[in-house]
């Protein structure tokens, strides 16, 4: 590991592994106190700031890391959907709810970037298996679990590239699969089947030949659920719990899948609400300044992002904004909630934030550049910032991961 990736871990208080350490570096250990509620984690490379440039104004820049969910919308004109574009959000996210046919999903889809003037994220969740937001649009699909048993890495990304040239053409340009985590239990577990495997190899090959097929058909993927979740059978939907492995078993087995994602140049890492002894004990992952440093660490570059912060795990503790706060002042470069009808309260808490000195204003303004260049916006001309975020590769015969840093570049 460099130095100076070592110190930023060790400065936020993550005992690092000693293998992780490079020859000649000791890897010391961190303090054993927890982080304060509201801490900055360091970012492990600074987007450039471009000089004699005014960025957005605040509030602009705080409705930009918001990816917002639509309960019970169908169509662009419907009141909550006018809203939340009208707001600037970042993204909005498309559940099951959202869906009757390719058609009206089309029509709202281009309703709401109509609405929005201005580049915005379109996000579902399409894993296949029994959790496929789009299934009336794109059809009923195996688990990931059947599909690693029962089909190659290679046929695998066919069938995510099929899937993804349905979700581009209802205009849905972001999916929040694949899952990463690693699960061998109950099939109806809290990841259980959604798992491709427990062994993190293969875990890592098929999970990146799903990434591959979505971005052979240019649906961007987010990998989940970082740290990885497959040792927790507690759902997080309802409350949080805490997983005990110290650091060095995590990075021989729940990591493996994400460092391989990242290796690869995934674009976006999906952050879970569990709860790591080797982190902070007493933080979700999803508000973890430690998570988040011990992610970028590991050489990632894109964009972070929450899994939804109205779920109980997060929400018992930290209402709406305190949540949206914690989140990118931790690390979250993207707050996702599927409750649109929070997005304003969302967007002034960040703004309070920023102006109590609570939340560094160039934390924020890093956070909605990055989010802005995955919409495929202009970085610069939100937070006067120019980002390059990573780009998937396109991987070996097969889907099978291949090693090497991310490549710079547009996100497919």
């Amino acid at each position: 590991m460099p130095a100076a990736a070592l110190a930023a871990l060790v400065a936020v208080g993550v005992t690092v592994p000693l293998a992780w350490a490079t020859v000649g570096t000791p890897a010391a250990p961190g303090p054993a106190s927890t982080a304060p509620a509201v801490a900055s984690a360091p970012p492990a490379k600074s987007p450039v700031p471009t000089p004699t440039c005014t960025p957005q104004p605040l509030e602009v820049r705080a409705a930009a890391v918001l990816v917002v969910g639509l309960p019970g919308v169908t169509r662009a004109d419907d009141a909550l959907a006018q809203q939340v574009a009208g707001l600037g959000v970042g993204g909005v996210f498309l559940a099951g709810g959202n869906v009757r046919s390719a058609e009206q999903v089309s029509a709202l889809t281009a309703g709401l970037r109509a609405a929005a003037g201005r580049p915005l994220l379109v996000s579902t969740d399409e894993e296949s298996g029994r959790v496929a937001h789009m299934r009336d649009v794109v059809g009923a699909g195996p688990s990931p679990r059947r599909m690693a048993r029962e089909e190659s890495a290679e046929a695998v990304r066919g069938r995510a590239a099929e899937t993804g040239r349905v979700l581009a053409g209802v205009g849905v340009d972001l999916d929040l699969a694949p899952v990463l985590d690693l699960d061998d239990g109950p099939a109806t577990g809290v990841i259980g089947d959604r798992s491709f495997s427990a062994d993190p190899q293969e875990a890592a090959t098929y999970g990146l030949a799903y990434a591959r097929g979505l971005a052979d058909a240019g649906v961007t993927s987010a990998v989940k659920h970082f740290p990885g979740h497959g040792r927790s059978a507690v759902d997080s939907h309802r409350e949080s719990s805490l997983v005990a492995a110290d650091l060095e078993e995590l990075a021989g087995t729940d990591l493996v899948p994400f460092r391989a994602a990242v290796d690869a140049g995934a674009p976006v890492v999906m952050l879970n609400h569990l709860q790591y002894a080797a982190l902070d004990p007493d933080l979700p992952a999803s508000l973890s300044p430690r998570a988040y440093a011990l992610l970028r660490e590991m050489g990632f570059e894109g964009v972070a992002m929450t899994d939804s912060v109205g779920m109980g795990a997060v929400n018992l503790r930290w209402d709406f904004p305190d949540a949206a706060v914690q989140a990118v002042s931790a690390g979250a470069d993207a707050v996702l909630a599927t409750d649109g009808g929070q997005a304003g309260r969302m967007r002034d808490g960040l703004v309070e934030a920023v102006r109590a000195g609570r939340l560094p204003e160039a934390r924020l303004s890093e956070a909605a550049a990055r989010v802005t260049a995955l919409a495929g916006g202009d970085p610069v001309a939100m937070s006067c910032l120019d980002v390059a975020l990573p780009r998937l590769d396109a991987g070996a015969a097969g889907g099978a991961p291949t090693a090497g840093a991310p490549t710079a570049g547009p996100v497919p």
